[in-house]
């Protein structure tokens, strides 16, 4: 096959351009003699060669495409070749992109994804595909949860380590300044592939080693400045026989069930003094009693710094909120750590963690936490049981305050004929013509011949979802595919209006949820710890 490299420049067959488009070669040459605007070939006789970039241009004009986004074709060929392992068929599409092997993909799926690098950029489409994994329930750390982690971890210089890298993104979240060492472990080798490729396409080169980091550790002797991780929650088989006379369990030896409390000695026995650690930890590590005794030796040895609750939603396997525990590695001249930042950001909108982290936290003495239960659960101690009733009241008002707005936010609307009249139009096709701008997977108006409203409100049409849903049911936007109706300015914002209104009464609905959610939580624990007491009961 006579394919060249790569990028805006890539050129192709007809016989490529065919497979690209689904039809024969006979399809194509009659496409070049009908129509007078096909892009002409660049080289080659009677062996032309296109350029890839002017193909997929013109197969949109002439709406040949398929009605579904590339994107979706490319990952719905992709899990008809990988099955379950989609993790190995993205680490393909990387290295493929990077102009190495492409491993099982076809010919068909690796000229559609290199069209849409072409279009947008390699890593642009390596970091889409690895969303869908993450919406697909990999274990990999979403992008969002590494978001927060590089926000708590605040500036980085140095070394930075993470010993359970999966796909790099705690790794790249962290170490994307200059003069920064990126250096990872990971067990499954299609993860490592993945996150160098992923590295090699942003500009950061991490050293990652291949293996299991309690049992074979990669770096012995390695101190990093910053230990980032989100391990594998719930092991009982993580090796403790065979590691029992370990010099990483400084804190005490964990049992089968407490594999978090190994992982977390792992990472400390990798800090430099006076670095940081930033470890995932499941709520229940924080209160367990078969962790009770390392809890204690972390608090007396004053390491542990900070344990942050993180809002629900975070990691892609499961909803449960999960726990961030800083520690820090003192120089030997310093004293510990007197007290424990308890960090509560379970009610906080992820986008916004900053604003809410200022809000519920509290300095715990670490002589208070020193109890029967050594219980690190951020909410235990955030409570003020003497203003409970207080907080419980306004949190209750507040919910019911926007309860009674909601109602009043919804558009009067009236039966239509069930058609939308008026001609599709493609949004990559306004977007050519300047009337809008596509840009991070929305749109919005460039000209007062478009409303933004009325824009966005049909890109989120049912229409537009299932042009970008799989068929294993994972989706993302890309809106470039989408259509909207061809319709006059004025009833654009007409239609716009409404989409406001809905937004607004949606945003509403959420902030509702958050703040029910936030009033049942307190009500709960006044009831049973004995501040609040059910209406009639003397």
């Amino acid at each position: 096959m006579t394919v060249e490299n790569s990028g805006s420049s890539r050129l192709i067959s007809s016989a490529e351009v065919a497979r690209l488009a689904g039809v024969t070669r006979a399809a194509v040459s009659n496409w070049r003699r009908r129509h007078p605007d096909f892009p002409e070939p660049v080289e080659g006789g009677r062996n032309a060669l296109f350029a890839l970039t002017e193909i997929t241009d013109w197969l949109d004009r002439q709406k040949k495409s398929s009605d579904v986004s590339d994107e979706v074709l490319v990952w719905q060929d992709m899990r008809a070749l990988y099955g379950d392992d989609m993790i190995t068929g993205v680490a393909d599409m990387a290295e493929m992109l990077l102009g190495g092997s492409s491993g099982r993909l076809s010919e068909e799926t690796r000229l559609r994804a290199e069209g849409m690098a072409a279009q947008a950029s390699a890593s642009e489409v390596i970091e889409a595909f690895t969303e869908r994994l993450h919406a697909g329930g990999s274990a990999l750390t979403t992008s969002r949860l590494a978001a927060a982690i590089a926000h708590l971890a605040g500036p980085v210089t140095g070394t930075v380590f993470d010993p359970a890298c999966g796909a790099g993104s705690l790794l790249f979240a962290c170490a994307g300044g200059p003069d920064i060492r990126a250096v990872g472990q990971e067990i499954s080798e299609s993860a490592a592939r993945l996150a160098r490729a992923r590295g090699a396409l942003c500009g950061i080169e991490p050293d990652i080693k291949l293996g299991d980091s309690l049992q074979a550790d990669g770096w012995p002797g390695l101190q990093a400045d910053l230990v980032v991780c989100d391990p594998p929650v719930g092991l009982t088989d993580w090796g403790r026989d065979g590691l029992m006379v370990d010099t990483r369990w400084e804190f005490g030896l964990p049992t089968k069930a407490e594999s978090e409390l190994a992982w977390l000695q792992h990472c400390y026995s990798h800090l430099a003094p006076k670095g940081k650690l930033l470890i995932v930890m499941s709520p229940s590590v924080a209160y367990r009693r078969a962790g009770r005794r390392i809890r204690t030796e972390l608090l007396r040895r004053g390491v542990l710094e900070q344990v942050v609750a993180l809002p629900a939603g975070l990691v892609s396997s499961h909803t449960q909120p999960m726990h961030v525990w800083i520690l820090r590695r003192p120089l030997e001249s310093e004293r510990s750590a007197p007290v424990v930042r308890m960090v509560d950001m379970s009610g906080a909108d992820p986008q916004r963690l900053s604003a809410f982290e200022a809000v519920r936290a509290v300095e715990v003495p670490v002589i208070d936490l020193l109890d029967e239960d050594v219980d690190l659960t951020p909410a235990s101690h955030l409570l003020n049981r003497s203003e409970q009733a207080e907080q419980y009241a306004e949190a209750r008002d507040a919910l019911m305050r926007r309860v009674g707005r909601l109602a009043g936010m919804l558009p009067d609307l009236s039966a239509g004929s069930a058609e939308i009249e008026g001609a599709l139009l493609r949004v990559s096709d306004l977007a050519r013509a300047g009337l809008v701008l596509v840009n991070d997977n929305t749109a919005t108006s460039a000209s007062d011949q478009i409303d933004t409203d009325f824009l966005q409100g049909f890109l989120s049409s049912a229409a537009n979802a299932s042009r970008n849903t799989s068929s294993s049911g994972t989706y993302r936007v890309d809106v470039r595919g989408s259509r909207i109706p061809q319709m006059g300015i004025a009833e654009q914002r007409s239609y716009g209006a409404a989409f406001r209104a809905l937004d607004e009464a949606e945003a509403t609905l959420k902030e509702i949820n958050r703040l029910g959610l936030d009033a049942i939580s307190r009500a709960r624990e006044g009831l049973t710890s004995g501040t609040l007491r059910p209406d009639g009961e003397r």
